[in-house]
């Protein structure tokens, strides 16, 4: 399916690796310009160079903590006039209810909620003015079906949820859409973060884990990066214009609930 965005230029966030490198690669394959950010600048520029080198399209890369104010004004100097926006940021830590503290609340809410905010309040205006625009914006499962030991994730991302529910509504008149996308587990490091302490505390090898993680998936096993990339690069997409402020699930059918 030709998606219609090429020579889009489209920001996206934490994007060396993992499902915001598999998103980086669908769009630049579709053929959008990227802008592309991370906190490590190894990783990136050597992602940057592999999509240039396997698509011909343009890519600069702003190594920088978007979480932070310096940090996200030299993403968004860099974003100019960007067609699309893709929000994304690994999430905080697992745990239980009674080890967390404001603090640590905080900081959830400022990576999973304030700063994709940040980054809506300072794109979508101009890509209103010229009358198409989209953001995708990477959440979690979590939103539809809470997850005990991420009650920061829970949090931090349900809140972004409801924002977007009410600004989606009041922005798609201007041609641009917003839609959460809902990662399961996919084979990435932030699957091997929460299935390592799995394996360590009922003594299990880490190979154990994920495979019984993966039972529980009803397409018996972990997503990938490029496929979740798909997903992001249609709702991106020149065909994707009637979703507004969807929460779109790409989990494997993991998540057991009729809507």
């Amino acid at each position: 399916m030709h998606l219609g965005i090429n020579g889009k230029r489209a920001v996206v966030c934490a994007s060396s690796k993992g499902l915001g490198l598999g998103c980086a690669q669908a769009l630049a394959a579709a053929g959008c310009d990227l802008v592309m950010n991370a906190r490590g600048s190894e990783a990136l520029e050597a992602a940057a160079e592999a999509i240039r080198a396997a698509h011909g399209v343009t890519v600069q890369t702003v190594a920088a903590d978007v979480t932070s104010d310096a940090g996200r004004a030299e993403l968004l100097a860099a974003a100019g006039d960007a067609d699309i926006l893709v929000n994304n940021a690994g999430g905080p830590p697992p745990g239980m209810w009674h080890d967390w503290d404001r603090e640590d609340f905080i900081k959830a809410l400022d990576s999973n909620m304030l700063t994709p905010i940040a980054m809506i309040k300072a794109l979508v205006p101009g890509m209103m003015a010229r009358g198409w625009g989209r953001v995708v914006n990477i959440t979690s499962q979590s939103v539809k079906a809470p997850i005990p030991q991420l009650g920061l994730s829970n949090a931090a991302r349900t809140g972004l949820t409801g924002y977007v529910a009410g600004t989606s509504r009041q922005v798609a008149g201007k041609g641009v859409t917003i839609n959460n996308l809902l990662p399961g587990i996919h084979a990435t490091d932030r699957a091997e973060a929460l299935d390592g302490p799995v394996a360590e505390r009922e003594g299990i090898s880490i190979d154990e884990a994920r495979a019984r993680r993966a039972a529980t998936i009803p397409a018996g096993r972990y997503g990938t990066a490029e496929e979740f990339g798909a997903a992001c690069a249609f709702l991106c997409s020149q065909h994707a214009g009637f979703i507004v402020g969807q929460n779109i699930l790409c989990d494997g059918g993991a998540t057991n609930a009729t809507i």
